[in-house]
């Protein structure tokens, strides 16, 4: 059986999202899944960034959490404060908190907003390749 790995954030649109398609490419063996506190709709712009990177998340979907699949996950990522402390994560789950800031929440210019979601990507992407070369070592702390 797959282990599970699953992302949670707030409205599970950007950095959920991102972060979902990275360890599905990085972490080939695993189930992984994102959600959200609500539905936030998959930002469009996210999907762009994604795509800059050879990424395809375009067909990947807002969700809510899923009790059961958090309650057998091997390990949950939350992506904000507002998962972090809203979301009951089970004592026998690896919990890790990664601060990312919201490219969603980006002001200025087109420019300026693609720069604030390349920079979350490329956050998300570096935590990913390091979680994939540790994975074990982090589940067994």
């Amino acid at each position: 059986m797959n282990k599970k790995l699953y992302f949670l954030c707030s409205g599970n649109s950007c950095r959920s999202q991102i972060a979902e398609g990275y360890a599905k490419k990085y972490l080939p063996t695993w189930d992984v899944r994102s959600a959200g506190i609500r539905i936030g709709g998959l930002n469009p712009l996210a999907v762009k960034v994604m795509a800059e990177d050879g990424v395809d998340i375009s067909q990947q979907t807002s969700k809510l959490i899923d009790n059961d699949f958090m309650n057998q996950a091997d390990l949950v990522i939350t992506l904000c404060g507002e998962a972090r402390d809203k979301c009951i994560i089970p004592q026998s789950t690896r919990w890790l908190h990664w601060p990312v800031n919201d490219p969603a929440e980006s002001t200025g210019d087109e420019s300026e907003v693609m720069e604030d979601f390349r920079d979350a990507r490329d956050d998300i992407k570096s935590r990913i390749i390091k979680l994939a070369k540790n994975i074990q070592n982090i589940l067994n702390k």
